[in-house]
């Protein structure tokens, strides 16, 4: 146990959970701008600033005190994200995501620059999310490992 500023916290991944639950804000944050800037649909920003609203308290809780429960959130929201973002990216959504009123990105769109802009953007974002899900589920892997060793020992 470590002391410091009169809070007590028990020695564990410290980095890999504050580098966790920071991708899961900066997650956050790119939603609520993204839901700001008025590229979307009012109904997908309101979703957009929801999702954010249900992802915050899990990355305090990450932060704070590594809660096993908001890990699994944050990795199940993050699959979620990758498997809908790639649904777009590959065009499968049919227009119902429009950005400035055209249709969803596509490979097989015009293969103008916005086309090529926008698929970056999601694969940037599918990335993201990837990233977001393994450390998630590596950081309850690795908890899970030391509390068998701790009950080993006692």
């Amino acid at each position: 146990m470590t002391a410091f500023a009169g809070r007590v916290r028990s020695a564990g991944p410290v980095l890999h959970t504050r580098i966790c639950a920071a991708l899961t804000v900066v997650s956050c944050m790119v939603h609520l701008w993204l839901a700001a800037s008025g590229h979307h649909d009012a109904w997908l920003a309101l979703l957009m600033v929801g999702l954010a609203a249900v992802c915050i308290p899990c990355a305090v809780h990450i932060w704070r005190h590594c809660r096993v429960g908001a890990l699994h959130q944050v990795t199940a929201a993050a699959v979620v994200m990758v498997g809908l973002h790639a649904f777009l990216l590959l065009g499968a959504a049919g227009g119902g995501h429009v950005h400035g009123g055209r249709p969803a990105s596509t490979f097989t769109g015009t293969g103008g620059t916005s086309d090529t802009a926008d698929a970056a953007g999601l694969l940037l974002v599918i990335g993201v999310e990837i990233t977001t899900a393994l450390l998630a589920a590596t950081l309850v892997a690795r908890l899970r490992r030391r509390t068998a060793k701790a009950i080993a020992v006692s």
